[in-house]
């Protein structure tokens, strides 16, 4: 009986310890029988399979515990890994399907660097997983249906791929998703319904228009797969003769119909361009009839124009649907092509950012061509600091300071973020918008690129305005990330001064060029003196001098010694959280919500 009360004892006590064991496992789950974390050992499979020639990866070590202090990793406040941020690291390999073991990521950004092989369909079991970007590699093969089953995705960029097949119907029908990019791939097939609000599918040759299936599948499919069964055979050529004899048909009605507009053209040149023009979407941006927009701008009446610029005249319009939108009538529509202008405008329509002016659309025919982009309510900050005709409230210290911070984030975007790189060329007060909240939004960017097309073959002509010019790009013609740095030191200047940069000057200094302005000022220690009155001498002292300092550097008549953009952003990252109470962290590469882009 002892013998048995001890056996029963010793199975109760085996019973407890696998209990408690599993409590330990469930509360210390991420450790594997060795002891190792998992989240270590998915990452290390990873870098695995990856050649890391700049050796960023040289941090990431087996026998660590905490993968949160490695490089490219960012952890949630309990310690788990959510985010993989190793974008135009030079990486190139594969990626590991050890990946679909970060249970817990939410960001997955690898664009930019060389990537190869098949997309893991392991991704598919990050629930959690919010954004992926994958952009800008070498991936091939299809594009894995079980990203279809994240359902917290917001934004998927795949573009700049070698990716096959079909666009999976998952993907497509994901309504979480606000953004999908698969432009520039090889992708083929029908083009199902896509839900996000914001997508582009350009650059697929193959992809069929055509929401039949089997008329997609008719026109990819080998001939020869027709009559692979001697049953039924005759049937099978029957149906291929019936095929053929409609695509003959059409064929021929397209041929004629061709024929009878180009007749329709010679012998009728009373009919307008206007009315030849059609209207599509491109992506998420749409091609705009001449006529709408004729209509939604009075016929570019003189009374709704709100701007006038090197690049053409901005008009006020309100469409059909009430939208009030701002109308950009390219001046000297030379262009050489449509379809080269239409490349260029959906490269500007892919920058999205909240600091970033967003394109609605555009407008060609043989004789204009238009941007449509959304109507920002308070003008520019050029007119919120000099215009005196109208009813405004000033802008305080901390405004203009927040102002500088998202022109800094949005010119971080296009240099860092843009494949390939955007140079705006004319950052200057004119052109930073303020929207409904009086956030910063960069306006203008990709026009210069845009319009030197149709110049010449040569593309050095400067473009942008006198006294916002970097003196290298005056002289040579040749701008770089640094010519926008350059603009932003002479809008900061403009925000602290509220003067122009060739009228700066208070009555007390002769008016000239604010750099020689500022510059006497801070030799003889008299910062205060150069203060835009408007600020009723409401500012800090030390964040002035932090300012201007930053700004002298931004405008050093040395590229070289200039600093990027994103050390620009740094600064006034300090400069903001001393009023703010803190210094927000921004996701430099997907800040886009709603209105604000």
């Amino acid at each position: 009986m002892e013998h048995v009360k001890l056996v029963l004892l010793l199975l109760f006590v085996f019973f407890w310890l696998l209990i408690a064991n599993v409590g330990v496992g469930a509360t210390i789950s991420l450790l594997s029988p060795k002891g190792i974390n998992f989240e270590v050992a998915a990452l290390m499979a990873v870098k695995k399979e990856m050649r890391d020639e700049r050796r960023v990866m040289d941090g990431w070590d087996i026998n660590s515990v905490d993968p949160c202090t490695w490089n490219m990793v960012a952890c949630s406040a309990e310690g788990l890994v959510v985010s993989l941020e190793m974008e135009s690291m030079g990486l190139s390999g594969m990626l590991s399907p050890s990946i679909g073991n970060l249970s817990h990521l939410r960001t997955m950004l690898l664009r930019n660097n060389q990537l190869f092989g098949s997309i893991p369909v392991e991704i598919g079991k990050l629930a959690e997983l919010q954004t992926i970007d994958l952009s800008g590699n070498q991936f091939a093969g299809n594009i894995p249906s079980s990203l279809g089953f994240l359902s917290h995705l917001d934004y998927l960029r795949l573009s700049r791929n070698k990716l096959s097949g079909q666009i999976p119907s998952a993907i497509a029908n994901l309504s979480s998703l606000s953004f999908l990019d698969l432009s520039f791939n090889n992708l083929s097939g029908p083009t199902p319904k896509i839900l996000a609000k914001d997508y582009s599918i350009t650059g697929n040759s193959f992809l069929c228009n055509s929401t039949s299936v089997q008329i997609c599948t008719d026109v990819s499919k080998p001939w020869n797969d027709a009559g692979s069964s001697p049953k039924g055979g005759g049937q099978h050529r029957w149906v291929l003769s019936l095929i053929i004899t409609i695509s003959c048909m059409f064929i021929v009605s397209v041929a004629l119909l061709v024929f009878w507009v180009r007749w329709c053209k010679s012998h009728m040149p009373f009919i307008s361009y206007v009315q030849q023009d059609c209207e599509f979407e491109l992506g998420h941006l749409k091609r705009f009839a001449f006529r709408e927009l004729q209509v939604a701008t009075n016929n570019f009446s003189p009374r709704n124009i709100i701007g006038r610029g090197g690049y053409g005249v901005v008009y006020k319009g309100c469409l059909l649907n009430k939208t009030v939108v701002a109308v950009k009538r390219l001046k000297d529509p030379n262009y050489t092509g449509e379809v080269q202008f239409q490349t260029e405008v959906e490269m500007i329509g892919l920058a999205l950012h909240r600091n970033l002016l967003r394109l609605y659309g555009f407008c060609m025919t043989p004789g204009e061509r238009l941007l449509v982009y959304p109507y920002m309510p308070n003008g520019s900050v050029a007119d919120r600091l000099r215009e005196t005709g109208r009813e405004k409230p000033s802008l305080d210290w901390n405004r203009r300071m927040c102002i500088a911070h998202g022109t800094a984030r949005g010119l971080l975007y296009l240099h860092e973020q843009c494949n390939p790189k955007i140079i705006h060329r004319d950052v200057k007060a004119a052109n930073i918008l303020l929207d409904e909240n009086f956030e910063a939004v960069v306006g203008d960017f990709g026009l210069a690129k845009l319009l030197e097309r149709r110049e010449s073959h040569v593309t050095t002509a400067v473009r942008g305005t006198v006294g916002h010019i970097a003196p290298e790009y005056l002289s040579t013609g040749q701008s770089s990330d640094k010519t926008d740095v350059f603009g932003f030191g002479i809008l900061l200047l403009e925000l602290i001064t509220g003067q122009k940069a060739l009228d700066a000057g208070n009555g007390q200094v002769q008016k000239g060029m604010i750099l020689d302005w500022v510059r006497t000022l801070r030799e003889d220690k008299r910062l205060e003196v150069l203060v835009d009155r408007d600020l009723k001498r409401c500012f800090d002292a030390v964040e002035l001098e932090k300012a201007v300092k930053l700004a002298m550097q931004c405008t050093s008549s040395n590229p070289i010694l200039r600093p990027k953009m994103s050390e620009v952003l740094k600064v006034l990252e300090v400069l903001v959280g001393h009023w703010n109470g803190r210094i927000t962290r921004w996701n430099r590469n997907y800040s886009f919500r709603g209105k604000g882009l």
